[in-house]
């Protein structure tokens, strides 16, 4: 199956020194005033956008090129965050877990949100949370989604929806057991050169539909208007995707083949990100798929533990979709 190979293992770009990762722990431990602040809260937000100002020099420049561009493979790994490991509870193991109260690892995400424009959720999704736990589930191993721990195929995040996130930013707190998981990534620069001109063509056809993934809940996949989408938008030498391996249909035969390559384009060009606790990895999500690979959970308290929040660099123009301009689209 597409997107379930190892692929080349990769370590961070590069990691924080101790006295710029001591300054992120005291800035986000400020956002963490008096055990009641909510993440979700506009205050809060708002807090943590003016923090950002504050972080380390040269986090805030990687994260700045980084958003104007995002490089060859679509994604940048900053290791040696602090995710104040002394203090994490157990692991949590039920389903849709979320991060509703302010912690340094919370904090930090929404920072580097903030940094990389505004943070966005979705209300079918997570309860409409900012921050989520990407975590294994009892009972949900052949889940496809983030509560699994079988192989999870290549897919850009939500491109079902008129509002997809422009990046994912996660941050590892725990790693697995037997550190085997890879977080597996495919930019479109790198899987472009092995496609034909026809398969290029045929990608940037509106002959595809794409629906919700099943985080989002069977009821949510059963009322969408799905239309007729291109795969591959944008410009030519360097397109945007939209793409889900499991929910992404193609409408034509040569859709079908065209789908197929460019997940063997993307197969034979992925890196896998093997993250320990501190590694944040930000990803371009209109140039790069990512999957994962399998791993084996526990259920002990201590199994791997990420946590991820969306982010939108334009949030005026999802402005029809979020009640009281929040940060969470309802639709």
């Amino acid at each position: 199956m597409p997107g379930t190979a190892p692929g080349k293992t990769v370590a961070a770009d590069w990691t924080l020194d101790p006295t710029d990762a001591d300054a992120c722990e005291r800035l986000a431990r400020a956002l963490c005033t008096d055990g009641r602040d909510q993440v979700d809260s506009p205050e809060w937000v708002a807090r943590a956008r003016d923090a950002w100002d504050e972080l380390p020099l040269q986090l805030r420049r990687a994260i700045r090129r980084f958003r104007r561009h995002s490089g060859p493979h679509g994604t940048l790994v900053i290791g040696g965050l602090p995710v104040d490991q002394a203090s994490l509870p157990p692991t949590p193991a039920v389903p849709g877990s979320v991060q509703r109260q302010a912690t340094v690892p919370a904090a930090l995400l929404t920072m580097v949100a903030c940094g990389l424009g505004d943070p966005l959720a979705y209300l079918a999704e997570k309860s409409g949370a900012l921050v989520q736990d990407v975590v294994p589930v009892p009972g949900q191993e052949t889940f496809h989604g983030n509560a699994g721990s079988a192989p999870l195929s290549f897919h850009t995040e939500n491109g079902f929806h008129p509002h997809p996130p422009d990046y994912v930013v996660f941050l590892c707190l725990r790693a697995d057991h037997d550190r085997t998981a890879g977080m597996r990534v495919a930019g479109i620069r790198q899987a472009l050169a092995l496609l034909t001109p026809a398969d290029r063509e045929t990608l940037f056809a509106p002959e595809f539909i794409t629906t919700p993934p099943p985080s989002f809940g069977p009821d949510t996949a059963s009322g969408a208007a799905a239309e007729p989408r291109p795969v591959l938008s944008g410009a030519v030498e360097d397109p945007d995707i939209r793409m889900a391996q499991l929910v992404t249909t193609p409408l034509t035969p040569r859709a079908t083949a065209a789908l197929a390559e460019f997940g063997r384009a993307c197969g034979a060009t992925a890196r896998s990100l093997r993250l320990v606790p501190g590694d944040l990895v930000v990803i371009d999500n209109r140039v790069t798929v990512h999957g994962r690979t399998a791993f084996q959970p526990r259920y002990d308290g201590a199994d791997r533990w990420l946590q991820r929040t969306y982010v939108s660099s334009d949030l005026r123009r999802s402005r029809d979709h979020r009640p009281h301009d929040g940060h969470v689209l309802a639709r």
